[in-house]
């Protein structure tokens, strides 16, 4: 194993990989439909990385130390044969924990298969438990029913217990904490409440749309009491409280008032092989061509990751809400 890090000594140790830009939803906090529209040009086959450019970038990294792989999008499962990427990657010695993030559409009817194939976990975002809320934030009408579904499903299929996924805005769904708690408490699933980040420049974000951890967390203790629970790994960026009547836990993350850049070890890849080692990254490294064009990618990660010096919430949550423009969400995966 070849030992990597940063200008701050963080090592790499999770990997994100976005397999397609495109999504069936169109959430108004990642793709809202006024960019997304039906005019909008999404990556041509050709420039998104094959299963076996995935894999082999994988290979690199996990010969850096990465140990979680995650699969993202975009809606991940929209890609075709997403079962032979997962598989491939299974395959790796070092790739401990092989998850993937979806919206949930797609899964229950994948589920079984992807689990056949090597997936270990699975993240499903739901935003609110009412379908007037849901449906106005993923702004294609699709029930709540369906991800609920989802869930279940891949949790019989063994791909449990799920992380399910809200984002938080201000105005628009922090109305629905305690419901999403109420309705997972004692299922086995953990909610993760995520603050509003501002990646991208599309989303229309402002600070003052921003519900922080500490309030959510107040507002479930009130009902159900919590107690903070110790990370599972050095990194995790979600604080993990647990209720104290023993029926299960909820996590945070709140990357905007309590930033974690300084144990940050993730880096991520978008769908046409560029490395952000950020997620709110302007630009980013095209690994894709290093690779067709026989170059060395291990020495380029190597010398990436080696410059690394990025602590954008930090710097943010100490100066201004946007010092850069980073990445669409979409593209970058989240």
């Amino acid at each position: 194993m070849v030992m990597v890090t940063d200008l701050f000594e963080r090592p790499i140790r999770d990997l994100r990989i976005s397999v397609t830009d495109r999504c069936n939803f169109r959430c108004i906090y990642c793709m809202p439909r006024e960019v997304f529209g039906p005019d909008h040009r999404f990556l041509p086959r050709e420039q998104l990385l094959t299963f076996s450019e995935i894999a082999t970038l994988a290979r690199v990294f996990v010969a850096r130390g990465v140990q979680k792989v995650r699969l993202t999008g975009g809606e991940p499962l929209l890609r075709k044969g997403m079962e032979r990427l997962v598989e491939m990657l299974a395959a790796i010695a070092g790739v401990d924990d092989l998850t993937l993030t979806t919206n949930g559409s797609l899964l229950a009817r994948k589920a079984q298969s992807l689990v056949d194939a090597g997936l270990d976990r699975v993240t499903v975002s739901l935003d609110a438990m009412d379908d007037e809320t849901f449906m106005a934030m993923n702004d294609v009408g699709f029930p709540v029913a369906v991800v609920l579904e989802a869930i279940e499903v891949a949790s019989a299929c063994g791909l449990g217990p799920v992380k399910v996924n809200c984002v938080v805005q201000r105005g628009i769904n922090e109305h629905a904490i305690l419901d999403m708690a109420r309705h997972f408490k004692g299922s086995g699933h953990i909610v993760r409440f995520i603050e509003y980040m501002d990646v991208g420049s599309t989303n229309g974000w402002r600070l003052d749309q921003v519900v922080p951890a500490a309030e959510i967390v107040a507002a479930i203790h009130k009902v159900f009491p919590l107690e903070p629970v110790p990370p599972n790994y050095p990194g995790e960026v979600a604080n993990r409280f647990r209720y104290r009547d023993g029926s299960g836990e909820i996590g945070v993350i709140a990357s905007v008032t309590q930033p974690f850049c300084g144990s940050c070890t993730r880096a991520r890849i978008s769908a046409e092989g560029m490395l952000y080692t950020c997620l709110f990254a302007s630009s980013g490294t095209s690994l894709r061509d290093v690779m067709r064009t026989g170059g060395d990618v291990a020495r380029v990660l190597d010398e990436v990751w080696e410059k690394r010096e990025d602590r954008y919430s930090e710097d943010r949550s100490a100066h201004t809400p946007r010092l850069v423009v980073p990445v669409e969400m979409s593209y970058i995966g989240g």
